[in-house]
């Protein structure tokens, strides 16, 4: 399951925090600031999906992430491979390295990290 774009953004702001109440979820938004109702509603939606939950405090809630950044990361990124590239990590390669403006350091970087994953899978 996936979050919405708004509900991405909140999620960030959570990640950064790792804990937090809503007010300072709200605090962390650039101006115009959202509602609370809003913010609230969002973290309705997103406990709903499973990816936050929270800690009553009082009359207070203190929300947490239950999804790493990580692993949401890795599954989005697997998802945009298989509907974008046809499940195709050598065409998503291509693409990046022929699409993007990678100077050639970063080229030498990138070509290094791979060369390190070739050796840790042969051993």
């Amino acid at each position: 399951m996936s979050l919405s774009k708004s509900e991405e953004q909140l999620m960030q702001l959570l990640w950064n925090h790792n804990r937090a109440f809503i007010g300072d979820l709200i605090e962390g938004y650039p101006e115009p600031k959202p509602a609370l109702t809003t913010v609230a509603t969002l973290l309705k939606r997103m406990q709903d999906k499973g990816f936050v939950s929270y800690k009553q405090q009082g009359r207070a809630r203190e929300y947490y992430p239950v999804v790493a950044k990580e692993a949401y990361f890795s599954k989005q990124f697997n998802g945009m491979i298989k509907n974008f590239f046809n499940d195709s990590t050598s065409q998503f390669a291509s693409f990046f390295t022929q699409e993007t403006d990678m100077t050639k350091d970063e080229l030498e970087r990138l070509k290094k990290l791979i060369d390190l994953e070739i050796k840790k899978k042969q051993s």
